[in-house]
């Protein structure tokens, strides 16, 4: 499916390893392995002796943190072509979240020393690794004011809002159940309901079992506590 060519310009288009040489692409492509999943499939656990470095080449793949009772909170989504991992192979600790295939995946995959060992030979690998280090942790920074300062009502509105891309799509309720939503805001499922309910009383959204679109984006943003201009800018 990927021949050492179409990784490297893959893994090229990662912005980590954009503006590197060509053959020094091919090397780091040879010092992995490719893997697939199959849907809900676990990449890998959160706590486990470090995983390595991945790229998501194809499919999506979800990051959950769990806490101290147990409750899985859903910290990114993983679209192609994104690396993750990359926290635990800088410092060589635990992998701090547990990674979930949602869909069929295909991923690139490096081992910590393999990568420490490249990082040595091209610098800059290691130096774009806190790049985007710094990128992931202003997100979950976000994502801890969200839970800090938005009810639990504002938190759901903001996941609609997010998940139908500013209410410009349906959301197919078989891919994103209340559970799933409830995991990405840190909260219940019956919580999510009960949103949801006084979401579609206000108007702002209809919902069935099916799918749920959004009516109104920007009454939805003030009740999320966000400003909608940041959707449409994600959309354009």
């Amino acid at each position: 499916m990927f021949n050492l060519e179409s990784l490297a310009k893959r893994l090229g288009k990662v912005s980590h390893f954009q503006g590197m040489p060509e053959p020094a692409l091919q090397e780091i492509v040879y010092a992995g392995q490719v893997l697939k999943y199959s849907a809900n499939d676990i990449l890998f656990h959160e706590g486990d002796p470090c995983a390595g470095l991945y790229v998501l080449l194809t499919g999506k793949v979800y990051l959950y943190k769990l806490g101290i009772q147990g409750q899985e909170t859903l910290i990114a989504v993983i679209n192609p072509v994104i690396m993750f991992n990359e926290a635990s192979v800088l410092d060589k600790g635990p992998n701090p979240v547990t990674a979930v295939a949602v869909h069929d995946c295909v991923t690139w995959r490096v081992d910590c020393h393999r990568y420490h060992t490249l990082m040595e030979r091209y610098p800059k690998l290691g130096t774009g690794l806190l790049q985007v280090m710094a990128k992931r942790n202003r997100l979950m920074l976000a994502h801890l004011e969200d839970l800090i300062s938005r009810p639990v009502l504002a938190r759901a509105a903001k996941a609609i809002l997010d998940i139908s891309e500013g209410g410009q799509a349906s959301i197919n309720r078989r891919t994103h159940s209340n559970i799933e939503i409830a995991t990405r805001v840190a909260t219940t499922h019956e919580a999510i309901s009960r949103s949801l309910k006084a979401m579609q009383k206000m108007g702002l959204i209809t919902c069935n079992r099916s799918m749920i679109l959004v009516n109104n984006p920007e009454d939805l943003a003030t009740v999320a506590q966000v400003n909608p201009l940041q959707f449409e800018s994600d959309v354009a």
